[in-house]
């Protein structure tokens, strides 16, 4: 895909069209990315957004208990130092 170089103030700058934007869930920030002679243009992405309220409120309901032991019965943890 070809697009143009704009300038933008003292800078200069390409833009994105609304379609690329949402078929790549790009928001405030992207990665970019330089390698080889090409830039790369990354959505910023944080997969792990949420996950310590859900935890806190698995820790609340009692959903955070081991489904498996930490130790089974064969094992010895004295072997282990």
């Amino acid at each position: 895909m070809e697009i143009s170089v704009i300038k933008i103030g003292n800078s200069r700058g390409i833009r994105l069209s609304k379609t690329i934007i949402e078929r790549y869930n790009i928001r405030d920030t992207v990665d970019l990315i330089l390698d080889k002679g090409q830039i790369i243009i990354k959505p910023l992405t944080k997969p792990r957004r949420g996950w310590e309220k859900a935890f806190r409120n698995m820790h609340t309901t009692g959903d955070d208990l081991l489904i498996i032991p930490d130790i089974y019965e064969e094992e010895n943890p004295e072997e282990w130092r």
